[in-house]
């Protein structure tokens, strides 16, 4: 423990104690310092940080002073323990990661703080974009509007944009109400209320051109009713879940489904046979079927039947792209032996 988490847990003892608490009941909370470095951490808290630290004349032991007006003492400054400082540098590579830096602008003062922090520390954070791979799935550019739309939703103002939509093609000018920011699978999502629709919608940020921030407040739409329609559902698409999906694993695979989060709102079990049966509440069956398909012939789908068929379909549609005696331009087929593929990268 170096010298500023014991200042840290001097600090933590004292504020907690009305009585005074002794010399050597200190030294043992301080995982068993010396008494000379109890002594200067004393002494450096009480004269270089301010605090009304007293020493009881009875006893001898430590205690701080009542305030008169009741308050407690604070360490000045930003003051961490040393697992909230590497926490706290491994968020920021985080959001670096996340990207684009609008985040990083306005928390570069504290980002200053923090290194200046880390230097007395010595505790090698600076190895933290060495030492943990933060790795991204094919994720989208954010797009050159991030910066206008991530603004109007902090600063709680309408947005006004044009709209190319991906599934129909369409362009279209919105004027919404942003609500939040959602990073999801390495793409930028916003979701606003949007009254040309009178409902709530989400809408992808690098599909968003020519916006703009209006000075007009946006209207905020209660926590509980966002969290109800973004969050009942299966994935991206948002409204309210009205299915529920009937997955089984092969026993296989079972072992990796079974530690995996679909949704908030899933359950599962093993069967006696070892597979693994899967529920999800979902509303739309893209995102949904995209996700049983990753998994081939180690998933069944039970239920319903309409979310059977379309996996049923989509298999059927991709056999058809693999005719059995055929092969796309003139291409060799596969020499190799015949392995079974598995989604299983792990070597042990």
């Amino acid at each position: 423990m170096d010298k500023y988490e014991r200042i840290f847990r001097l600090h933590g003892i004292l504020s907690m104690r009305r009585t005074p608490v002794a010399a050597g009941d200190l030294m043992d909370m301080l995982d068993g310092c010396s008494r000379a470095t109890l002594y200067r951490d004393i002494a450096f808290l009480r004269d270089a940080l301010g605090a009304p630290l007293d020493t009881d004349g009875e006893t001898g032991g430590f205690l701080y002073r009542p305030h008169p007006d009741a308050r407690a003492y604070e360490l000045p400054g930003l003051w961490f323990t040393a697992a909230e400082l590497q926490a706290l540098v491994t968020f920021h590579g985080l959001l670096d990661r996340l990207g684009p830096g609008l985040l990083g602008q306005h928390l570069a003062p504290l980002a200053t703080r923090i290194e200046q922090l880390i230097s007395h520390r010595r505790l090698h954070l600076n190895e933290v974009p060495r030492r943990i791979r933060l790795l991204g799935g094919p994720g989208r550019s954010a797009g050159a509007a991030f910066h206008t739309v991530a603004s109007a939703v902090l600063q709680r103002h309408q947005l006004i944009f044009h709209y190319h939509s991906r599934f129909r093609d369409q362009h279209t000018e919105r004027q919404v109400s942003p609500q939040r920011l959602a990073h999801y699978r390495d793409n930028w999502y916003v979701d606003a209320w949007d009254p040309s629709r009178n409902a709530l919608r989400t809408f992808a940020v690098d599909r968003i051109s020519h916006a703009q921030t209006l000075d007009a407040p946006a209207e905020d739409i209660a926590e509980t009713e966002l969290d109800a329609h973004f969050s009942s559902a299966y994935g991206i698409f948002a409204g309210r879940a009205t299915r529920t999906a009937v997955l089984r694993f092969s026993a296989s695979r079972a072992r990796w489904i079974a530690d995996e989060r679909w949704h908030p709102q899933q359950s599962g079990q093993f069967l006696t046979d070892g597979r693994y049966e899967l529920r999800v509440p979902y509303r739309d069956p893209r995102e949904l079927v995209m996700d049983i398909l990753r998994h081939g012939a180690a998933v069944e789908v039970v239920e319903p039947a309409s979310l059977r068929a379309i996996v049923r379909a989509e298999l059927l549609r991709a056999l058809d792209a693999y005719p059995e005696n055929g092969m796309p331009d003139g291409s060799e087929p596969f020499s190799g032996s015949e392995t079974t593929l598995r989604n299983d990268s792990s070597p042990g």
